[in-house]
């Protein structure tokens, strides 16, 4: 297999759990050696469901989304996939993406022939729109105006199934370059723009293409548009829910294990948490979790995870003190870089360590998200420049020969929180701001010490403690405090006082791939800084980051 210089596989993928500590981990030691993945081919219980096809756009995980959301489920596949790869979903229509190639192009993408050949209802959009001309003997070429951004769509045909209900003109959001310049045989023009006569098209045999993106939130009718073409084109029923996705989980779990033994590395977040309880109500005792307190986490928190998961749920939890162990390797250590993959394989050693003392096992569990799997089939991923690993390290030594359980493999966050509560789960573990995987270590901006930590996690739970006070917890993808390596002068008292900025971060997100930062009213921002440098000792100044990601990242290392 192709390497990166530190060993990595090409390719692998970069979990986007919030349990980043345990799933990248294991994730990254399944790829290297002794874990095997006998994942199923999509939940066995859909009688009914959209093929996602995907032409490398970074919206196609939101049309699965908006797909699941009218309660019809979705899958993601790429361009090259085969009709029986997605067979065993029961496809009832097929959408195509958007992507940033040019169909014109030699070795541009296009769908494969099933999709036509089954005669399912096709719905294109912007690219997709773009390789259905192409592939129906239309003609696409460069726009002489580029067209991103809002737009007006104006409808010129009367009774469009896919534009039911839908007034005569409406915003949308658009983002090409190239147009279709003629139609294929057979296709009309449904809609336009001002800036594009064709903008969305279909052939009276529940084909259409759309140069827009009904999925993004800026096509406020979207959605009205997503569920024309699921229940007036394809004749969905809206059946799936992630509330029976909980029973078929538990017998396919069963299916899968038999009398074998798992272990589940826990961390306390939502998604180890639902894939712990979903292995205990299928197996019971045959289940052992493992939660690895690697000094870093924040204050309370082992003391919380035991006592709601082996008391609170009744879960078979071995609990390994390793904050020692992980301060030692991390002593004169200050690159992030470096930071993250000690951390990495410190955790894989104290699993492996606490796994062989329990005897035999025969399988591991982790909860993989299905933005994991996606990222994981996208070509696009290897070449991108990497901006950070992901709290590991290559050659992680992990010799056990274990099969891998990953119950919640197709389901996004919104859907895991959903089983979650389904399952009974405390709504404080349900909707859980992200952790990283590295904890505090990286909040921790320089050389981590336990003073350092203390520090760190005096300012944080107060930080915490504040935005739940002003009812905003819910509201906040993530919200933190940060211990920079600057130290400023201040005066309290009568004394000249040298101490640490601590930095507050808070950002609203719906996947952490892009954030913005949170306009937090300035009163509790008052608190915060107040109570920080009255409450923590060696700290003599807060400061707010108002950084969007992208240029930032969520973390500040």
């Amino acid at each position: 297999m192709a390497t990166t210089d530190d060993k990595l596989p090409i390719g692998r993928r970069v979990a986007t759990s919030d349990d980043l500590e345990v799933s990248t981990y294991l994730e990254i030691a399944k790829n290297l050696k002794g874990v095997s993945s006998e994942a199923e081919a999509g939940p066995q219980a859909v009688s009914e469901g959209i093929v996602v096809i995907d032409f490398g756009s970074q919206y196609s995980h939101l049309i699965a989304r908006r797909v699941r959301e009218l309660k019809v489920y979705s899958e993601i596949v790429p361009h090259t996939a085969s009709w029986e790869a997605v067979q065993h979903i029961h496809p009832k229509g097929v959408i195509l993406s958007g992507g940033p190639a040019s169909v014109y192009d030699p070795g541009a993408p296009l769908a494969p022939r099933w999709v036509f050949e089954r005669r399912l209802p096709v719905l294109g959009i912007c690219y997709g729109l773009q390789a259905l001309v192409h592939q129906a003997g239309g003609k696409v070429a460069p726009g002489q105006k580029r067209e991103y951004g809002h737009a007006v769509l104006y409808q010129n045909a009367i009774d469009t199934p896919v534009f039911h209900g839908l007034p005569p003109s409406f915003p949308v959001w658009m983002s090409h370059g190239d147009r279709v310049e003629t139609l294929p045989p057979g296709f009309s023009t449904l809609a336009y723009t001002d800036n594009s006569p064709i903008a969305a098209i279909g052939n009276g045999d529940n084909i259409f293409g759309l140069q827009f993106h009904p999925e993004v939130h800026h096509t406020p009718l979207g959605k009205a548009i997503l569920e024309n073409f699921l229940f007036r084109c394809c004749r969905c029923r809206g059946t799936w829910t992630p509330g029976n996705f909980v029973s078929d989980s538990i017998s396919r779990i069963r299916r899968q294990m038999g009398a074998g033994r798992v272990i589940c590395a826990l961390s306390g977040g939502v998604d180890s948490a639902v894939t712990a309880v979903l292995l205990h109500q299928a197996v019971r005792d045959q289940l052992t979790c493992i939660f690895v307190n690697n000094g870093l986490l924040r204050l309370g928190e082992p003391e919380q995870v035991q006592d709601t998961f082996r008391q609170g749920l009744g879960l078979n939890l071995t609990y390994i003190d390793a904050s020692q162990r992980f301060l030692a390797r991390l002593k004169g250590v200050t690159d992030p870089e470096l930071k993250r993959k000690v951390i990495g394989e410190e955790f894989i050693r104290v699993f492996e360590e606490a796994a062989a003392q329990l005897g035999h096992t025969d399988f591991l569990a982790q909860g993989t998200l299905y933005p994991d799997v996606i990222e994981s089939r996208t070509p696009e991923n290897r070449a991108s420049s990497r901006i950070k690993t992901h709290h590991n390290v290559g050659g992680l030594p992990l010799n056990m020969k274990l099969k891998l359980v990953e119950p919640l493999r197709y389901l996004f966050k919104d859907e895991v929180r959903e089983v979650g509560l389904a399952l009974g789960l405390p709504r404080e573990i349900v909707f859980r701001q992200p952790f990283p995987g590295p904890g505090l270590a990286i909040r921790v901006i320089g050389e981590v010490t336990q003073e350092r930590l203390d520090l760190l996690r005096g300012c944080d739970q107060i930080v915490l403690a504040e935005i739940r006070k002003a009812n905003l917890y819910d509201q906040i993808w993530q919200s933190f405090a940060v211990l920079s390596d600057s130290r400023t002068v201040g005066v309290m008292g009568d004394y000249r006082t040298y101490g640490y900025v601590c930095a507050i971060r808070a950002v609203a997100s719906d996947d952490a791939m892009t954030a913005d930062w949170v306009r937090l009213p300035y009163e509790v921002l008052g608190r915060i800084s107040n109570r920080i440098v009255n409450e923590v000792p060696g700290v003599n100044r807060v400061v707010y980051d108002v950084t969007s990601k992208p240029p930032g990242t969520i973390e500040w290392e």
